[in-house]
Formats: C-alpha cells, sequence, structure tokens
C-alpha cells in the first residue's frame, strides 16, 4: 500500500505531475524553426523545414529521441542543428511562452483532496522557483504545499539533470525530517527519469508518471516502484488505501 495518508509525504515534480508543458515546448520548437529560417534568409540562405506535427513532436520527447535527431528529421540541415538547439535553449523557459503551460486534467481535486488526508506535499522542481512560485499563486494553490524547492537557474529544468535533482531532494528531504520528523512513508513522483533517480538514491519509493515528457517503456528501464498515468491515479489509490502496486503496475 502506498501508505496511511496522514503519514505520507509526496515529493512532487511541478512539470509534468502538475503542469502539462507540451504545448509550451512545441511552441518553443517551432518558433526556433522560424528564428533558424529568418536568420538564414537574411543571410540568403534558403531552408526547407518539415514542421512535425504536436503528436509526432511529442511521441519523439516522450521516448527519449535526441533533440539532434528531431532537428533532422524536420528537415534542418546538419550545419544548423546546433544553431537551432540554442535557439530552442534560449526561448523554452522564457516569460512570453509560459502561457501555453496549464495544469494538468484533475490535478486541483487531487490536491486538494491529499491535503484535506493529511498528506504533506512537498514540491522538488528544477523550474525556476520564482516562477514556480508564481504559477501556484496564480491558480490559488500554494497554500497545498508544506514547501517548495526549486531553483535559480532558468535553464536547469530543460537540462534535466539527474545530478542537480538529486541534490534538489536532498536537501528537501532533511528539511522535511527536521520539521516533521522522518515521514513514516514517502515517495518522490515524478515524470523523467531524474526523479526516479533522485529518489532512488535517497532511498525514498518511486512513482513514474506517464503524463508527461517520458513514455512509460523509457520509464521502465529506470526500475521505479510504480508506474501510473499521473497523480490523480495516485491519489485515489492513496485516499482509498488500495494497494498501490496493484493499481499503479
Amino acid at each position: 500500500m502506498i501508505g496511511t495518508p496522514c503519514r505520507t509525504t509526496l515529493f512532487c515534480d511541478f512539470d509534468g505531475p502538475i503542469v502539462d508543458v507540451s504545448d509550451r515546448y512545441y511552441a518553443t520548437y517551432r518558433q526556433a524553426i522560424d528564428r533558424l529560417e529568418s536568420r538564414l534568409s537574411q543571410s540568403r540562405q534558403t531552408i526547407h523545414c518539415n514542421r512535425l506535427t504536436k503528436e509526432q513532436f511529442w511521441y519523439l520527447k516522450q521516448h527519449r529521441v535526441p533533440d539532434f535527431e528531431i532537428a533532422i528529421r524536420s528537415g534542418i540541415p546538419e550545419s544548423q542543428v546546433d544553431t537551432f538547439l540554442e535557439i530552442v535553449r534560449t526561448l523554452v523557459n522564457q516569460p512570453s511562452l509560459l502561457h501555453h503551460d496549464c495544469l494538468q486534467p484533475g490535478i486541483r481535486w487531487a490536491l486538494e483532496l491529499m491535503n484535506s488526508q493529511g498528506v504533506r506535499l512537498i514540491l522538488v522542481t528544477l523550474r525556476s522557483q520564482a516562477q514556480v512560485e508564481e504559477i501556484l499563486k496564480d491558480y490559488h494553490l500554494a497554500h497545498l504545499f508544506k514547501a517548495v524547492w526549486g531553483t535559480h537557474d532558468i535553464d536547469a529544468a530543460y537540462a534535466n539533470s539527474a545530478d542537480c535533482k538529486t541534490a534538489l531532494l536532498r536537501k528537501a528531504w532533511a528539511d522535511a525530517c527536521r520539521r516533521f520528523t522522518s515521514p513514516q512513508k514517502a515517495w518522490m513522483i515524478g515524470d523523467t527519469e531524474a526523479d526516479i533517480l533522485a529518489g532512488q538514491s535517497q532511498n525514498i519509493g518511486t512513482v513514474a508518471l506517464t503524463c508527461g515528457i517520458r513514455s512509460h517503456a523509457y520509464l521502465s528501464q529506470y526500475g521505479p516502484d510504480h508506474i501510473c498515468e499521473d497523480l490523480v491515479s495516485v491519489t485515489h489509490s492513496l485516499v482509498s488505501g488500495a494497494q498501490i502496486t496493484t493499481a499503479l503496475r
């Protein structure tokens, strides 16, 4: 079982489990191609890009196809791929694109129900802490979290370093133990390999979600304790006392 709700602490990632970022990533991809074409046209060079559909693009991202390969499949010449990827990195976390993000379906219900049942919710995210706190405030969700652990690097989320996530979770765990005593049951919930590896490094149970930027097949390679569709499913198992091994496999 996932544990008695009032004795459970959930360390949860933000992008993926809480917020759907797929539209922002796709908008970034499209804008980066537009900018590359504009730059080249100014120097009297012409390229013919084949813009992937949102479904094609997100499938490749979820299956961890390298960004280099995505660029090549989009018709970008190999000589221009590095330039294209640099444009992507520059754009992806800019405030002007954040309006493309939206809450995952049912997430407000899930967070409010877990909070009412005494689950300690702690965000551990590579997203800029200032951005996350502002988004939570805008959606009136900030009061549902005991703590928010983010970064001061606007590019950290896109890089998705497992080492950075591990260091952040280590701090969040130590803080939770100091403030609330050691949780009887704790889980690290996220949608990427960085979340799984971070939880495993701290001997915390891991639940991988397939509603984000990685597929079920890809996440299973890292051996999470459970794989689930979304945080709503986790909430159902938690508050009903159902066995998570049955509900989430």
